[in-house]
Order: structure tokens, then C-alpha cells, then sequence
């Protein structure tokens, strides 16, 4: 048998993350890692205590037929990205690179053309990640240099979606 390379490794496991996911759109796993070493993990879902949408039964953002990469504040839950971010202490993640594999809810094929949401891009970015690499079939991913989103601020020009 041989050996799964790293990089398709650590999107291995964010893919298992994502499986925690409750969106009724679109799952995503996300691994922080540092050297080698496992920062943290997050995956798609309500605040704690908060009723997440598979238990609701419902996505307002998909009620209101709202596309992909729009009007995060109306979504319940907190991205996969986030969550990591949030389990981890900065001195840790400085330098870091995150994984990010995302499939679809109803099909479970993996999220088309993927990457961060503007919001999760300006946390990345403060989290002082160094790379973010997104998986988009089995074998296959991109690699994003974090510090393109410093020189390419998509805020400024009003762009939507991802």
C-alpha cells in the first residue's frame, strides 16, 4: 500500500471533521497545523447551546434563497475555519497552515471552487496563518498564500461571494 502524502493527510482529517457539521447547505472541516503538530479542528455549526439547523430542520439563508459566499449574518452557525481559530492560542497558529476540505449536505461531494468567506479570510489573516489549503477532489487541492489576501482586499472593491 502506499503511503498517503501529508498534505492530503491533514485534508483527511479535516474531511472527517466536517463529517461533525449540522449545515443543511454545505459542511466544512477545518486543521490548523504547525510544525507537524495539530493545533486545533473545526467544523460548521451553531454556538454552543444554540439549536443548530439540522436539529431545526431549516437554513434561513437557504429559505431566502440567499447564494453562496452572501449574508453571513443570517446564517446560524460558525464556520469551520472560525471554530479552529477560536480553539487555538495565536502564538500557536502564527506561521501555521490551515486545511479546509467542504462538501455539499444533500450530495456530499466536495464544495466547488471552495475557500475562505471574506469574514473568515480577515480572521485567518489576524490569526497570523501563513497558508490555507483547500482540498477539491480526493487528491487534488490549492495552496493560498494568506498574505494574498493582505494585497488583495476584496472589501474595497465590494466583491461578494467566494
Amino acid at each position: 500500500m502506499k503511503r498517503r502524502d501529508k498534505t492530503n493527510y491533514y485534508l483527511d482529517l479535516a474531511d472527517v471533521v466536517s463529517k461533525r457539521g449540522t449545515c443543511l447547505r454545505r459542511n466544512f472541516g477545518a486543521v490548523i497545523v504547525k510544525n507537524d503538530e495539530v493545533i486545533s479542528t473545526g467544523y460548521v455549526g451553531a454556538p454552543r447551546g444554540r439549536k443548530n439547523c439540522s436539529d431545526l430542520g431549516v437554513c434561513v439563508r437557504q429559505k431566502m434563497q440567499i447564494p453562496r459566499g452572501e449574508r453571513y449574518e443570517l446564517c446560524r452557525s460558525v464556520h469551520a475555519e472560525a471554530n479552529a481559530i477560536i480553539s487555538a492560542s495565536r502564538d500557536k497558529m502564527i506561521g501555521s497552515t490551515l486545511y479546509l476540505s467542504g462538501r455539499e449536505a444533500e450530495t456530499n461531494e466536495y464544495v466547488r471552487n471552495a475557500c475562505c468567506c471574506s469574514m473568515c479570510k480577515r480572521m485567518v489573516i489576524n490569526a497570523g496563518i501563513e497558508r490555507v489549503i483547500v482540498r477539491d477532489d480526493d487528491t487534488s487541492y490549492r495552496v493560498i498564500d494568506v498574505s494574498e489576501w493582505i494585497g488583495d482586499d476584496e472589501s474595497l472593491q465590494g466583491t461578494f461571494g467566494y
